[in-house]
Parts: structure tokens; C-alpha cells; sequence
């Protein structure tokens, strides 16, 4: 006998996925059966919400239960007898089962599965083409997922590879995945980090510039690349010698991330140092990263270091004379890092200069 009578088709389709199902069955009431199920739509997804009505006329309802947002329903309680089950969303006829034998003592499994063969055949050929039209959007959605999570951990093992200064490894494996996927800004600034650890400089140029178009065109550029990206083109920059771009690199980073604009100054002061370059734009920057974070000792002793590079020596005393401020520095520099790794150079210095250290502090034990 055939238990199933297929209503019009409705356009039901959900989102993806249904989770797995287990049955609860009552328990110490034999005197009464129960019933439970699971409700998918035409593409397999779960619809939640859905009523299922049990009836002995098709009309009255004696018994309903409602689906869970994974489209499970249970009910027990519901007295021996032969039934129809009709599944209604929002008060609209979905599908029937019909003779659902319901008996004293068990728990009934009966499943509304909208995408079988005979309820898909009497759909409207605008409901079948919406149905291939969402199965084609879950299928892309499902591949974006897979390639997301593959992306995921290739960016992980690119950020282990560069720590451990791999970075050749690192450079391989994002230029792979920035041909996969040119719209990411995270890959291009994982491959200009790591062409920078190779002193790829043109190349971390372009990987870093590449960022902060992308994150810059996008509806919510997202701030922490954009900074990171003129952080590290900052650097690329300077190391080509192109000072002024180097300079406005380092701005624009703390313009957009200005809570972090004290560590883009420091970073802009060492990469300036490092790269020779002369001592009036290293104590600039670190002038910047002063006002931006007064609390960090290295750019005091860089400034420093910058100035010291003017000094003259008194041709009396046979003392270090030096510019404005270059004192001012070294002695902040001690105040804050008393300890530090370039404590001893600078109190060196000032006793050169024929000045008193003036931090009093207790050495580290």
C-alpha cells in the first residue's frame, strides 16, 4: 500500500546541512506509541519550524509536533492507531504520509524526505530550476570552504616557516596560494614578509603594495593589514634607499592604526639605522615614536646614537661635544632600561661627554 501521497511541491529550500539525529523514545508508557523523524527539503537541507500534523481524516489534527531548528521532530504520547501525517510550514500543505501505523509500546520512525524522486517530479519547472540553482550555490559554498581551510593552514605553517627564518619555504608556498587566491590581502602580506626575511626588496615591495590596494578597495578594509602592509613596505622601502617612501610608509601605517603608531615609529627608527642612512631622518623617526610612545628606551638610544654622529671633540678637554638633546637621550634611554643591551654604551658615552649618569637604579640580579 502505498503510505505516501505527494502534495504540491512548495520552494523550501534552507541552508546547508542537518545534523545527526537520535531518537528519544518514551519511556513507561506502554500504553501509548511514539513517533519521530527528520524533515529535509529538496536539496538535503534541514527545515526547521515545520509542524507535522497527525490526523485519522487528513483534516482535524489529534496530535502535532514541531521540527527543531535541525529539522528533527519527536512526540510521544499519541494513542494505537492508523494515521496521516501531513507536514505544514507557516499553515501550508508540504507533503502526507499516509496508513502510518502507530502502536502501544514503540517509538515509529517517519522521515519527510522532499528530495526523493516522485515529490521532485511533481514540481513546477520554476520550482526545479530554483532547487539546481541553491544545490549549485551550496556546491560553490562548499568549495569555498575547502579552500578556505587549506588556505588557512598554509598561512599557519608560511608564519612558522618565517619565525624560523624559512623563508623561502614560506615565499614558495604564498606565492602558490596568492595565484589561487589574488584577492586575499593576508596571503600577499605573508609572501612580503617573507620576500623581506630573503631581502627581496622589489619583490616585497610589490607583495606589500598589493595589501593595501586590496584591503584599501574593500567594503571594511581591514586596519591591522593595511598598517602591517606600510610597516613592512616601510621597511622595503628604506632598504632601497628611498627614504621619503620609506617615511611616508611608516605615517601612513600609524595614521590608520594609530594605537599602534608607537611601535610603527620604533620600527621605522631601527630600519633607518640599520640601513646607514643619516642621522637627522633616523632621530626623526625616532622624535615620532617618542611622542607616539614616550615609554620605549630604543628610540631615545637611537636618537641618541643619531646625534652622537655630529658630535666634536673639545680640543682642550679632549671631551665629546655633542648636539642638543643627544645627552637628554641616552640619560632617558637609562632611565627606561637601566639594564638594557646598550646600557653600557650610553653610560660610556655620557662619561665621554664628561656627564654623571643620573638614573639611579638597583642592577638586576
Amino acid at each position: 500500500m502505498n503510505r505516501r501521497s505527494t502534495l504540491p511541491a512548495m520552494a523550501l529550500f534552507a541552508s546547508l546541512a542537518t545534523l545527526p539525529f537520535t531518537a528519544a523514545f518514551a519511556q513507561g508508557d506502554t500504553a501509548n506509541g511514539s513517533i519521530h523523524g527528520h524533515i529535509q527539503d529538496p536539496v538535503g537541507a534541514a527545515i526547521g519550524g515545520a509542524q507535522v500534523l497527525v490526523t485519522t481524516d487528513g483534516k482535524t489534527p489529534k496530535y502535532t509536533f514541531t521540527a527543531d531548528a535541525n529539522g528533527d521532530y519527536k512526540g510521544t504520547g499519541i494513542a494505537p492507531g492508523t494515521y496521516i501525517l501531513d507536514l505544514q510550514q507557516g499553515g501550508k500543505p508540504i507533503d502526507q504520509m499516509m496508513n502510518i501505523k502507530i502502536d502501544a509500546g514503540t517509538d515509529q520512525a517517519e522521515n519527510f524526505d522532499l528530495s526523493r524522486a516522485d515529490y521532485i517530479a511533481k514540481m513546477t519547472p520554476e520550482q526545479r530550476k530554483q532547487m539546481e540553482e541553491v544545490k549549485k550555490q551550496n556546491a560553490e559554498a562548499l568549495k569555498n570552504n575547502s579552500v578556505v581551510k587549506t588556505l588557512n593552514a598554509d598561512l599557519q605553517k608560511a608564519r612558522e616557516d618565517i619565525k624560523a627564518k624559512n623563508y623561502a619555504e614560506a615565499d614558495e608556498l604564498m606565492t602558490k596560494d596568492a595565484a589561487a587566491k589574488p584577492d586575499a590581502g593576508v596571503i600577499w602580506l605573508e609572501l612580503g614578509n617573507a620576500q623581506l626575511g630573503e631581502k627581496k626588496y622589489p619583490d616585497a615591495t610589490t607583495s606589500l603594495q598589493k595589501v593595501i590596494s586590496l584591503e584599501s578597495a574593500a567594503p571594511k578594509p581591514n586596519v591591522d593589514l593595511i598598517g602591517a602592509a606600510n610597516n613592512g613596505l616601510g621597511e622595503a622601502l628604506a632598504s632601497q634607499s628611498k627614504i621619503p617612501d620609506a617615511t611616508a610608509a611608516y605615517d601612513a601605517a600609524a595614521k590608520v592604526d594609530p594605537a599602534k603608531a608607537g611601535m610603527y615609529y620604533t620600527n621605522e627608527t631601527i630600519v633607518l639605522s640599520r640601513s646607514g642612512q643619516n642621522g637627522d631622518a633616523v632621530a626623526a623617526a625616532a622624535d615620532k615614536a617618542i611622542a607616539a610612545d614616550p615609554t620605549k628606551p630604543i628610540p631615545y638610544y637611537l636618537k641618541g646614537q643619531a646625534l652622537i654622529a655630529k658630535a666634536t671633540v673639545d680640543p682642550k678637554t679632549q671631551k665629546i661635544v655633542a648636539p642638543p638633546g643627544c645627552s637628554d637621550a641616552y640619560q632617558k634611554y637609562l632611565e627606561l632600561a637601566p639594564d638594557g643591551q646598550f646600557a653600557a654604551d650610553a653610560k660610556n658615552i655620557l662619561t665621554s661627554m664628561g656627564e654623571t649618569v643620573k638614573t639611579s637604579y638597583k642592577a638586576k640580579k
